[in-house]
């Protein structure tokens, strides 16, 4: 459970690359360690969305399915047959891609702390 706490801030840093760098103080750093991550936004994808479809009936799982759907929208065209379907929840999960991304990096701290 743990791994997916941090898979999830991880892709939640990913999804808030937009708004990191307001952070006072640590968002410069923050923002360089995002666009960093971003260069490997769809083996961060896969692996989050892997860890949660297995952990599907948490919180954390939840949250990290979305995260993997949005990080993988690209990317889903190559399936056959769910491809186009599932580009299509990609995309509309990618208008909140922000605020899933606060929702995720907050919901890993909570799985670490808790």
């Amino acid at each position: 459970m743990e791994l997916t706490a941090i898979m999830n801030m991880v892709g939640g840093l990913v999804l808030c690359v937009g708004i990191v760098g307001a952070i006072p103080r640590i968002g410069k750093y923050l923002l360089k360690v995002s666009k960093f991550l971003g260069g490997f936004q769809v083996i961060i994808g896969i692996v989050v969305l892997i860890l949660g479809v297995l952990n599907i009936g948490s919180l954390q799982g939840l949250v990290a399915t979305m995260v993997g759907m949005i990080l993988l929208t690209g990317v889903f065209y190559v399936i056959p047959t769910f491809g186009k379907y599932l580009e299509r929840v990609g995309r509309f999960l990618g208008g909140f891609q922000t605020i899933i991304g606060m929702i995720a990096i907050v919901v890993g701290i909570w799985g670490l702390i808790a």
